[in-house]
């Protein structure tokens, strides 16, 4: 089969889940549009561990990791089996890039994979598995990570970073209201500059990128796009989609895909 894409998703709130406006609506027809993979490949903020893991488990658990949020939210699953077979795969492939990974056969899927997952994946048959991120690194280290990763695209694997490409919780409202300016102008820095292959300026997003600090408070949820566009490989050009799509006037909603 022909590579699949490598993808950036955003998974805003968890609240997502429940309401999926046009980000669920374009990630349906994004994956409606691609052949059916053999494994999905997640990586998601909220799980980073001191040591590179990769998660094992046959059946891995839905993992409600968030607070405060409607029962209904409580009460979704999404029953993926795992992949252990792929996640030895995973972590020999690493190896082969020099970097150490550990198999975790008790790790299921927090909502930075289940949430988007169930948009693209809403009959929750393809295999996932998940690989934990490093809190210590950057992003030259998570572009790292995915260029590892980037063959195994050529034997059906979906890799797929999920974050959000705005994420200040500091300035979120719960009502509706218009879009903070600063939002839309992270955004179509990040659209431009990937639009026109800038590795070196997407590197270096936090000194380059206009409001990057207040986009990112800390930036673990913009991370997981070098870790796709590393999964990208050397060669590759960007599409944006859900460009349109922000939450509680601070959560941008962009995604991207790589190579599609």
């Amino acid at each position: 089969m022909s590579a699949l894409p490598s993808v950036f998703v955003s998974h805003g709130s968890p609240m997502f889940a429940l309401e999926p406006g046009i980000a669920g609506r374009e990630l349906k027809a994004l994956t409606e549009s691609l052949p059916r993979p053999e494994v999905i490949i997640m990586a998601s903020p909220h799980w980073m561990t001191p040591r590179l893991s990769v998660t094992l488990s046959l059946q891995p658990e839905t993992i409600h990791d968030f607070g405060g949020f409607p029962q209904p939210l409580y009460e979704l699953s999404y029953p993926a089996p795992g992949a252990p077979v792929w996640a030895r795969r995973v972590i020999d492939t690493f190896a082969g890039a020099g970097i150490t990974a550990q198999a975790d056969p008790q790790r299921g899927l927090d909502h930075g994979a289940w949430v988007p997952l169930m948009f693209m994946y809403p009959d929750a048959d393809v295999p996932v598995l998940q690989v934990s991120l490093h809190p210590h690194f950057g992003p030259a280290q998570y572009l790292q990570l995915g260029r590892a990763l980037a063959p195994l695209r050529e034997h059906g694997a979906l890799i797929v970073g999920s974050g959000s490409l705005t994420h200040n919780l500091y300035e979120l409202r719960r009502e509706s209201g218009p879009t903070d300016p600063y939002v839309r102008e992270f955004a179509d820095w990040i659209a431009s500059t990937l639009e026109h292959g800038d590795i070196e300026a997407m590197l270096d997003y936090r000194g380059r990128a206009p409001h990057a600090e207040r986009a990112h408070p800390t930036d673990e949820h913009l991370l997981p796009l070098l870790f796709a566009l590393g999964a990208a490989g050397e060669d590759w050009h960007a599409r944006r989609f859900a460009g349109d799509d922000v939450r509680y006037g601070t959560l941008a909603m962009d995604g991207y895909v790589f190579n599609h």
